[in-house]
């Protein structure tokens, strides 16, 4: 659930206030749809459940401008601004959820730059741990037949954190070679991401649908 609130989370803030239909359409413009579990019910479910948790506001429902049902429009709380940056960070240093993972890179660009690059290191350092824990009893030199086919889940995460932490530098090296706008920079981070004017890729020919009841 961790990544669809940060997802959720995340695209009602960029709009400042959003109904369902507006937040979707940002996720599956980002394929969100297809690396993690944000499917159209579970935005609405998350929706829901965290207005009910005090983590957004729920604005009466209006009339749809396209003539459909009333929607019910959305703002992130301060309770939820706050669970929003402690999920953010707490994507960017884990090592063993790659939907989370995603879902921090996409708004990696809300923190300082400082701050981003701190908490990649960070994940760099819980990925060595990991990668020791499976050494102790794995010794990836003498390849994965010493324990038989079950050697190959070893090999597999062994070779995984060594790819994971190769990739995280990699990010790294190209924050701090000045790519990217991050918060309290000059521009605008999201530029060209999530632009009203380009059209989904991700949605079908046909009426927009509105947001279920």
């Amino acid at each position: 659930m961790s990544a669809i609130r940060l997802l959720v989370l995340g695209a009602v803030r960029r709009h400042g206030r959003a109904h369902g239909y507006q937040v979707r359409n940002d996720l599956e413009f980002w394929g969100a749809d297809e690396w993690s579990n944000t499917k159209p019910g579970s935005i609405y479910h998350a929706l829901k459940q965290m207005a009910k948790q005090g983590l957004l506001h729920a604005y009466e429902s209006a009339p749809s401008t396209a003539g459909g049902p009333p929607r019910t429009e959305y703002e992130v709380t301060e309770q939820g601004t706050a669970e929003y940056f402690s999920l953010l960070r707490e994507a960017l240093t884990s090592h063993d959820k790659m939907d989370l993972l995603a879902a921090g890179i996409g708004f990696i660009v809300d923190l300082s730059r400082e701050e981003a690059v701190t908490l990649l290191r960070r994940r760099i350092k819980g990925i060595e741990r990991w990668r020791e824990s499976v050494t102790e009893y794995y010794k990836p030199e003498e390849g994965p037949e010493q324990l038989g086919h079950i050697g190959e889940i070893m090999h597999m995460w062994v070779h995984s954190a060594d790819v994971g932490a190769e990739w995280t530098r990699g990010l790294i090296e190209r924050i701090e070679g000045g790519a990217y706008i991050f918060a309290g920079e000059d521009g605008d981070p999201f530029e060209g991401v999530l632009a009203e004017e380009h059209e989904n890729p991700q949605e079908a020919c046909g009426p927009h649908g509105d947001e279920p009841a």
